[in-house]
């Protein structure tokens, strides 16, 4: 592992006025330089209008809602996907749909998006007059023929990257795709939807439609809650919109203007909403909303943001909470034998590949996103892992590290090897594929070649960027709340890390293997820490110093807030270093 302090960029600073240095310092390494930046009001955000196809698409959802189509939204399995299927039919029945539905395809049996087989299970007699797909669609050529071939309208909305081929659906709203003038590329997609509800109320506007429906305008801000859980749970780039959308979000939250079903997921996490921050949204509401998709089926997610009932809220987050534990314990089991199969290959020094794929035929298909993610972690290598599928395929859910683009590199695979994957899709960071089973072992040696050209050495160290040190004045509950004032925090905007060496007053092993410990860094100077799954073999320690990367956390317990240090490193030292 590798510490590196982040350059200093303050100097480019237009804060008026000015700023904290080290809040100064902390936004613009981060890109961050003037008062419009980290202005996060809604007058910031960028238009409806520039994405492409956008008023086609409205003027379809608005032909939906006139003529009172029977509308179908198509999600995902995931967290995304359940507040994006959420978000659409909690806005478009506030327009005045009276008949919205969904149907989310279950990972084991259908495979991810709209797919033939998806379609072909609608009752002939009942099928939607519109399909309406949300983080899905821009790679499901045949679904969307499926729907044409039965005089289904096909409405794509969608963030994840575009393949050669487009689906012939009626519109298409993707700011990924080829000339769209949109300026964030990172939207979720759940932001994508939130962003063509705007489009569709300015149309409706225009023509009075609320006026004579009869209905109240629904206000796009009251649903922000679900844009921001499913923006941080698919670790999309927290841009300046995206910064913007979580915001407002978070302040719904914690103020209960928000769904009861993210209450309750807040409730069962041990969470507190009133203080809910990006991290709760990500470590918490997100992970159980996940396991419905990945063990079961994402309806029960599903219904949970949908219902408005506390009670049945608080019920249904009870049972994601259940299957988030069953998740934990499969995830550990595999956890395991991967670390076994690891060290049975003595990897290190020459023998260490630069792309690590594992497979198990026993291994639980919705579980091992999660631990490619865990080994990624842990080796700082981009991983596959596969599982069996049926008796003929295998999935496969890839992650990767900074500066390889692991969809890049399938279809790399692909082009060189046209036998070897069956089908393939994702994120520059995630990425999922199916292929037949005896194509296993020659993957796995292609995976680490095509790695391998694109990553050094270098870039296989783990590095840690640090925004400096933090002096003993600055250690306070004050100036904690004033670097979260500054978030939301997440992906490609960091919360800040700080780097020092601290005096060890106290430190006990809590929970079994995390360390909790008093700090000190001079004279009246105290300050608690804690450090999650630390090597028992070295803690607790008998040296008297540590050198600590850490963040400046508020932990907050029995109504009494304080100032903590949340370790992301540490190392044991027997005399001081530094001043």
């Amino acid at each position: 592992m590798k510490i590196t302090r982040r350059k200093d960029c303050s100097h480019l600073a237009e804060f008026s006025p000015p700023l904290h240095p080290v809040i100064t310092n902390i936004l613009t390494s981060r890109g961050v330089y003037c008062n419009d930046q980290i202005n996060k009001s809604f007058s910031q955000l960028s238009h409806w209008q520039s994405l492409r196809n956008i008023d086609t698409a409205a003027n379809l959802m608005i032909e939906a809602l006139r003529n009172q189509w029977f509308i179908l939204i198509v999600g995902d399995f995931d967290v995304d996907g359940a507040t994006s299927t959420a978000l659409a039919i909690r806005v478009l029945t506030a327009m005045g749909a009276r008949k919205v539905m969904y149907k989310v395809p279950n990972r084991f049996e259908h495979g991810y998006g709209l797919t033939p087989g998806l379609v072909d299970e609608l009752p002939l007699d009942q099928l939607p007059d519109l399909i309406v797909t949300v983080d899905n669609g821009i790679s499901s050529i045949a679904g969307v023929q499926r729907c044409k071939e039965l005089g289904i309208r096909v409405l794509v909305t969608d963030h994840h990257l575009p393949g050669d081929q487009l689906p012939d659906a009626d519109a298409i709203v993707n700011p990924n795709q080829k000339d769209c003038a949109f300026d964030n590329k990172s939207l979720a997609g759940v932001g994508v939807v939130f962003y063509l509800m705007l489009a569709v109320r300015h149309h409706l506007k225009l023509e009075k439609w609320f006026e004579q429906q009869g209905i109240a305008e629904p206000k796009l801000a009251h649903y922000l809650d679900l844009v921001a859980v499913g923006t941080v749970a698919d670790v999309v780039p927290l841009t300046a919109d995206n910064r913007i959308l979580v915001q407002h979000g978070l302040v719904r939250i914690r103020t209960g203007n928000c769904c009861p079903g993210i209450i309750g997921l807040l409730e069962v996490a041990k969470r507190d909403s009133e203080y809910v921050d990006a991290g709760d949204l990500g470590f918490a509401v997100g992970p159980r909303l996940n396991a419905a998709g990945r063990l079961d089926d994402m309806s029960c997610g599903i219904e949970c943001l949908l219902s408005d009932c506390k009670e049945a809220s608080l019920q249904f987050a009870g049972q994601l909470d259940d299957l988030n534990r069953e998740r934990k314990s499969l995830e550990f089991g595999m956890q395991q034998e991967a670390q076994e199969t690891l060290d049975s290959l003595q990897l290190e020094g020459e023998h260490l590949p630069y792309g690590i794929v594992l497979y198990d035929p026993t291994w639980h298909p919705g579980v091992i996103g999660i631990l490619a993610s865990r080994i990624k972690d842990k080796y700082n290598r981009p991983v596959f892992v596969l599982a069996d599928d049926d008796d003929v395929i295998v999935k496969g859910s890839g992650r990767s590290i900074g500066g390889l683009n692991i969809r890049d590199v399938l279809v790399e695979i692909a082009v060189e090897y046209p036998d070897m994957i069956a089908k393939f899709g994702g994120h520059a960071m995630a990425a999922g594929l199916s292929m037949p089973k005896q194509q296993v072992m020659d993957f796995g040696k292609a995976f680490d070649e095509v790695v391998k050209r694109h990553l050094d050495e270098a870039a296989l160290v783990k590095e840690l960027y640090s925004d400096g040190s933090l002096g003993a004045t600055d250690l306070t509950l004050d100036f904690a709340t004033l670097i979260s004032e500054f978030g939301p925090w997440g992906q490609h905007f960091p919360e800040p890390l700080f780097d020092g060496q601290f005096e060890i007053l106290e430190q006990r092993i809590v929970g079994q293997k995390h360390l909790k410990m008093v700090l000190s860094r001079g004279v009246n100077s105290t300050i608690d820490a804690i450090a999650f799954n630390v090597d028992l073999d070295v803690w607790p320690n008998e040296n008297r110093y540590v050198d600590v990367l850490y963040k400046l956390t508020i932990n907050r317990y029995r109504g009494v807030a304080r100032p903590q240090l949340m370790v992301e490193a540490l190392t044991p030292l027997k005399e001081k270093t530094q001043q």
